[in-house]
Order: structure tokens, then C-alpha cells, then sequence
């Protein structure tokens, strides 16, 4: 796990120094930052991950590499769906909403033409693996 917070670590920092560079590269696909809000600490935490937009919505998929639990940041956005998203040069207030049903379906079909490598992940685990749409917060 060591390796994997350090490795995240400095794709975070990598990040925000190049944010000029609209967007930044994670192996060629889009990246941003969530900040959660720690489901059992109540900490924030920074997680880069990849994103598909949806109108204007981002979508983020929870995938954990086909791994049998959701990631941790899945857990924290559930418990609190108020996050912060930084993208290209923005930083905003979001609202996480995990999709459903028929949306939901819709979603994961697109994702999978877009980014097959989803459908072997969603092979590796008897979950269903979620999809969260993220939508900026007025105000």
C-alpha cells in the first residue's frame, strides 16, 4: 500500500504543477483530483483518477482495478458525497451521486466503447462496479 500512496503521492504533485497543461496525461487518459471526505476519520483526501465527460457532469468509475471491494474513496464519497474536484486549471465544489439503473446502464455501455479495459476489470470481480457522476455545486 506504501507504494501505491507514494506513487499516488507524486501523480498528485506532478499534477499541480503542470496544471496549466490543460487536463495532464495518466498513461494518455484524462486525470483529476477528488477530495473525499474520510467515511470513518472524517479526513480529506486527495485521490487522482481517471474521468469521462458527461455533458456537464464528469464521470469517475470505481472500478479498483477489477479488485473484489470498491476503492476507499468510493466509501467516502458515499458517506459524503460533498467533494472537490480540480481539473485542468479549475477547482470547484462537486456533488458525487452514485448512478443507477437505467443511467447507470447507459453510462457503463459508453465507458466500455470508450475505454474497453473497464469490461476486464468489471470480468475480475463478481461486483457490479460502480459509476459516480460528479456535478459541479452553484454557489
Amino acid at each position: 500500500m506504501r507504494d501505491m500512496n507514494d506513487y499516488n503521492r507524486q501523480l498528485i504533485e506532478e499534477f499541480r504543477a503542470n496544471r496549466n497543461k490543460a487536463g495532464g496525461p495518466f498513461d494518455g487518459r484524462p486525470l483529476l483530483l477528488l477530495t473525499t471526505t474520510g467515511a470513518k476519520s472524517g479526513q480529506r483526501r486527495t485521490t487522482p483518477m481517471m474521468y469521462i465527460s458527461d455533458g456537464d457532469r464528469l464521470l469517475v468509475i470505481a472500478s479498483n482495478a477489477g479488485a473484489l471491494t470498491h476503492p476507499d474513496w468510493y466509501y467516502n464519497l458515499a458517506a459524503h458525497p460533498e467533494v472537490t474536484v480540480e481539473v485542468g486549471t479549475e477547482t470547484f465544489d462537486a456533488t458525487a451521486v452514485v448512478t443507477k439503473g437505467a443511467e447507470r446502464h447507459r453510462l457503463w455501455t459508453r465507458i466500455v466503447e470508450l475505454h474497453p479495459f473497464f469490461a476486464e476489470h468489471q470480468a475480475k470481480t463478481t461486483r457490479q462496479i460502480p459509476v459516480i457522476a460528479l456535478s459541479r455545486r452553484e454557489g
